[in-house]
């Protein structure tokens, strides 16, 4: 079965970067809420993976394209600032451990101009790589992870069968930055639904107590059709929370949670309010602007759900 090349799915920070493929889907493709959810992992051979990186260093040089490369390659490569990578999809750090190491050495080698390789990086494939692994990641450039924490609720990640839970995300966490790759997490405002709100909210201020990221970004749940949690939206077992209660979740993550040194952001499409900062520099600050929506529920100053977007 030929490799079928993922769509770009990215973190906003890596809108600059070329986008090199080496697997498509998922291989943690249970999570309830996720558009991966029932994905089948493919895995990118390592000749053509290199092939790319080939014709990417020639058109960069001579401005030649060959006839074989999509044209997807020159369309980002045009739009590249040369100094980032990202390795798709779900989670390329699935990929072989040594076939990894040989991508990223051949990027080093081919594209000199690359400062950092980035990475979607599941949990679970955080804990099957040793430390001294990672710190040869780290040592090719592969210098920042991020890693989806959704929740800080162990119940919350049961329902939506995130495969791991709190203590074994703190333990990832943790272990990335022991290795000295920045990591940036994601957590998801909603995702235990009104009944689980409160809950949800405080644990998920708790973790992200616990692993100290160097970046944490706050989404807010979209349902997405043929997942489970969708499904359950649909029969009415999943009663999903309003846009004000968001904010307030977001209030609470904010209030409850202590950090080093942190950029925490919503800015992803998804929420209905953009706040960002440092934590724990900025914090009142972001409370003091999600406190000013929260006082007045003026529904205009929240985006339009037709804005909203994964």
């Amino acid at each position: 079965m030929s490799f079928r090349r993922p769509d770009i799915i990215r973190p906003p920070s890596e809108w600059k970067s070329y986008f090199l493929p080496l697997t498509s889907g998922c291989s943690n493709n249970t999570c309830a809420f996720c558009g991966f959810y029932g994905s089948k992992l493919q895995m990118r051979d390592i000749d053509e993976v290199k092939g790319e990186v080939d014709a990417l260093s020639l058109f960069l040089k001579s401005g030649i394209r060959l006839p074989t490369v999509p044209s997807v390659v020159y369309a980002v490569a045009q739009a590249w600032d040369g100094k980032r990578v990202f390795l798709q999809d779900g989670d390329a750090l699935v990929y072989p451990f040594a076939k990894l190491k040989e991508v990223l050495q051949y990027v080093n080698e081919k594209l000199p101009s690359v400062e950092r390789i980035g990475t979607y990086a599941t949990p679970q494939d955080i804990l099957r790589r040793s430390r001294d692994q990672l710190g040869e990641l780290k040592g090719l450039k592969l210098s920042i992870f991020y890693m989806g924490v959704e929740s800080g609720d162990d119940e919350v990640l049961q329902k939506v069968v995130k495969g791991v839970n709190h203590q074994q995300l703190v333990e990832a966490g943790k272990k990335v930055k022991k290795a000295g790759i920045t990591l940036s997490v994601t957590v998801i405002l909603g995702l235990g639904g009104v009944q689980g709100s409160e809950e949800h909210a405080l644990e998920t201020a708790k973790i992200l107590t616990d692993i100290d990221p160097d970046y944490a970004g706050a989404l807010t749940l979209t349902l997405v059709p043929g997942t489970p949690l969708y499904e359950e939206w649909q029969q009415g077992k999943f009663h999903p929370i309003s846009p004000f209660r968001s904010l307030e979740e977001l209030k609470i993550i904010i209030e409850n949670s202590s950090f080093t040194d942190c950029f925490f952001s919503s800015m992803h499409a998804s929420n209905y309010i953009s706040v960002r900062g440092k934590l724990p520099q900025d914090k009142e600050k972001m409370l003091r602007e999600l406190e000013a929506v929260l006082t007045t529920k003026d529904p205009d100053l929240l985006k339009p759900e037709f804005l909203r977007g994964l």
